[in-house]
């Protein structure tokens, strides 16, 4: 890889973009990759007997995705600034591709975590379409297109719930991960003809030895969060895990800090409007995943306990689905209130909602309609937050950079998620009642999670808090044109 400048693209993929199409078919890839996530979840129990292994082994099949998704994002994203967006978007497509046709003909253990990692690997999908809208669109289009797509992530997952859900209960498993290629080949298709290749790259030296140490430092971590309830958290292997994180991720920032050219440029993410969007991020993932822990457990414990609804995987998909439309139906409005008062507004606004749905979870959680209810005032609150963080991050970083920062701070979401699933593992685990000799989750532990969650919420409202304020003119703090100095921004 060369040291070359910044460079054009060449002509040959620089058709003019059709922006409705844009939008369309980048959604449409946002939503596709966005099924990965949920793809498995109506089929996690019959695992085992699928694959011929133990629970804790099956277990790999989600775990795989998620730390290939850390992985590839930020080296996706940088990449992609490097070397086109577009050109990146069409190989993470093609890896969803490949992992589902791998997961489709698996009967075993090995190759299946293999798929499912290939697939974890074409997560950078929606930061790279968020980062090609604005090297494309024109200004009055972008700020909804990216709300839009930022929202996919959620639409996809509420979505396919249910249609994964039907699948498995009428046909065999593997149609899944045949659906999962088919929807990736047209998604790589729609990208191919109506996606234009940006012209704004940085070229450059990947740095490789970055890449390798986030790479270790991220996998320790991720992989103690989301496995130290299953081996102990007091278990040489999870406390060894979290002490090799210690060590190699202050020891990596370290050196991308005396990198010319680093995978993470640390100093602009420390500038106050990027460092307080991603740390928000965080909140907000862990908040938008506690949901999706609690709601589908409520629905299908037995009527028994007093407060189950001893629902179906297909009914929860049903009950989880509008939150994806209310997310999708947001996009516009998450827009217009980022350009009439700023994109921090915006955000503050989500969390301020997402904080009430779970406040009414824990009184509302005895009826159907209840759980609809705070799914879809969750999703909303959602849908708000997530259109405002890609116009917080692309007005305090250059165009040449776009993908990378929105491929962070999507990593911060997923290292919210991580978080919210050890922790309220940890809380349903120890509050249970006994019903027929089994342990299940307590009413009081769910009512515990939901309130977490909302001081989730909470907690980015006060961050947001800190975001620079938005200019009377309409303008972000950092101009798309300029690297601002991080006092320029502050």
């Amino acid at each position: 890889m060369s040291d070359a400048p910044a460079r054009p693209a060449e002509a040959d993929s620089s058709a003019p973009a059709r922006p409705g199409a844009v939008v369309a078919v980048l959604a449409l890839a946002g939503i596709t990759v966005s099924l990965m996530q949920t793809l498995v979840i109506p089929i996690v129990p019959e695992l085992p007997g699928y694959l011929h292994a133990s629970a804790s082994d099956a277990a790999w099949a989600v775990t795989a995705t998620l730390l290939a998704a850390a992985v590839a994002t930020p080296v996706a994203g940088r990449l992609g600034d490097m070397f086109g967006k577009r050109r990146l978007l069409l190989v993470s497509l093609v890896l969803l591709v490949a992992g589902s046709v791998v997961c489709a003909l698996s009967d075993t253990l090995v190759p299946m975590i293999a798929g499912r990692a290939l697939q974890g690997l074409a997560a950078a999908v929606v930061p790279l379409g968020i980062s090609v809208m604005r090297d494309e669109l024109p200004p009055e289009k972008l700020a909804g297109s990216t709300a839009l797509m930022s929202a996919s992530l959620g639409v996809g997952g509420a979505l396919g719930l249910p249609a994964a859900a039907f699948i498995a209960d009428h046909f065999d498993w593997h149609v899944l991960f045949w659906t999962s290629a088919s929807l990736g080949v047209v998604a790589f298709l729609c990208v191919l003809g109506l996606v234009p290749e940006s012209s704004v790259r940085t070229g450059g030296r990947f740095d490789l030895a970055g890449a390798l140490g986030m790479a270790v430092g991220l996998v320790s971590l991720l992989l103690a969060v989301s496995k130290g309830a299953d081996w102990g958290w007091g278990s040489g292997t999870t406390l060894g895990l979290f002490a090799l994180a210690v060590v190699v991720l202050p020891a990596w920032g370290l050196f991308e800090l005396r990198t010319a050219q680093p995978l993470v440029d640390l100093r602009t993410t420390a500038r106050r409007q990027v460092l307080f969007t991603n740390l928000a991020s965080i909140a907000f993932g862990f908040s938008m995943f506690a949901m999706s822990l609690v709601l589908p457990q409520l629905l299908q414990l037995p009527t028994q306990t007093g407060y189950g609804l001893g629902r179906s995987m297909l009914t929860v998909g049903l009950v989880m689905a509008p939150q994806g439309l209310v997310m999708m139906a947001m996009a516009p409005v998450s827009a217009m209130i980022t350009k009439s008062r700023g994109p921090k507004v915006t955000l503050m606004t989500g969390a301020i909602i997402v904080a009430a749905g779970y406040g009414l979870n824990i009184v509302l959680m005895s009826e159907v309609w209840q759980l609809v209810l705070v799914s879809c005032v969750v999703g909303a609150g959602v849908g708000f937050a997530y259109g405002a963080m890609p116009a917080l991050i692309m007005g305090a970083v250059p165009p040449s950079e776009t993908a990378a920062a929105n491929s962070l701070n999507t990593l911060m979401r997923s290292i919210g998620t991580s978080a919210a699933s050890a922790v309220a593992g940890v809380i349903l685990a120890q509050m249970t009642i006994s019903l027929g000799g089994r342990a299940l989750p307590s009413e009081s532990g769910f009512k515990v999670v939901m309130a977490i969650g909302a001081g989730a919420a909470a907690l980015a409202f006060v961050l947001a808090a800190f975001l620079p304020r938005h200019r009377p003119d309409g303008t972000a703090p950092a101009t798309a044109a300029t690297e601002p100095s991080a006092e320029q921004v502050a």
